[in-house]
């Protein structure tokens, strides 16, 4: 079963819910950092809470999550697009602790309980939207929890869960969002909270083989009368390229480059989320110098 998400309102539009199945992506993002099991667990529910929030942008949108704790798996960064596509990084992938006292991955112990989480969202517009809150938890999915109240004054549940394989690979990841809208009934309320008390945690759900769809049912209940309004295929996709990385060097200006083709002659560059290298000869790094003399010339004439 290939990864999607889906979007959704219940009780006729009082609220409204979110679901994925993130498995591959997770197992994308494992094998590529060569992650151990609770960095797996941090950097799964975080691109899996990454792309359901993209989800609710429009368009081009895209929005950066970036997830600092005191703990030593140190910063975590999520991008993610309205479109499905998500990409993660962790800068320390091999951390291990003992399973917690119920028995699961330590995520708190990984990540700390302590420091801050940052959304910025890029909207299109001339300045971006960002907002910070706390971690409160550590667990990843009390912390968006906590944004979602916090910074957009909406009253959400966030369900995130990643299994592991003895091998560290990714057995099954996936989660939820559901939010309150306004106007929305008390019994409403009360009759969510009721099944969200009840539910099994989402990696079981989606070991299981619940599809997103059944996920939703299963927390918003059948009284709520789940209406599925699209479905989105996700996947981790990097947006990083040789040009992109030129442009990057370009940027740093003749000096700059000149002293690289001095020094070392050629350089290789690598993307921090999918670990693409991007190799740049002598030659082609004098014409990046070229191309800032033809530019510098331009100017000139005009």
């Amino acid at each position: 079963m290939n990864d999607y998400l889906v979007r959704a309102i219940g009780y006729g539009g009082q609220i409204r819910a979110f679901a994925a199945r993130t498995t591959e992506t997770v197992g994308e993002a494992q094998r590529r950092h060569s992650t151990w099991p609770v960095v797996s667990a941090a950097l799964g529910r975080s691109m899996t809470a990454g792309v359901m929030m993209g989800a609710m942008l429009k368009g081009d949108d895209k929005l950066t999550i970036k997830i600092e704790g005191n703990g030593p798996i140190g910063p975590m960064i999520i991008d993610a697009d309205a479109k499905g596509d998500v990409r993660g990084f962790v800068q320390n992938g091999q951390v291990h602790f003992d399973l917690n006292e119920q028995g699961k991955l330590d995520v708190r112990a990984g990540v700390g309980n302590e420091g801050f989480m940052t959304i910025v969202k890029d909207l299109g517009l001339r300045d971006m939207f960002s907002s910070q809150t706390p971690i409160v938890s550590g667990e990843i999915a009390e912390d968006f929890t906590y944004y979602f109240a916090t910074s957009e004054q909406v009253p959400s549940s966030v369900g995130l869960g990643v299994l592991v394989n003895p091998d560290n690979t990714i057995l099954a990841a996936g989660g939820f969002i559901v939010q309150i809208m306004p106007g929305c009934e008390e019994q409403t309320i009360d009759a969510l909270e009721k099944h969200l008390a009840t539910i099994e945690p989402v990696s079981k759900m989606i070991e299981k083989g619940m599809t997103p769809e059944e996920i939703l049912e299963a927390v918003i209940g059948e009284e709520g009368n789940v209406q599925i309004l699209s479905t989105m295929p996700v996947k981790f996709q990097c947006q990083c390229s040789k040009e992109r990385y030129g442009a990057a060097i370009l940027g740093l200006g003749e000096q700059e480059i000149q002293e690289m083709i001095d020094e070392v002659g050629e350089i290789e560059t690598q993307c921090h989320f999918c670990l693409e290298t991007y190799n740049f000869s002598k030659e082609e790094l004098q014409g990046l110098i070229d191309e800032i003399h033809a530019q510098r010339q331009e100017r000139l004439d005009n």
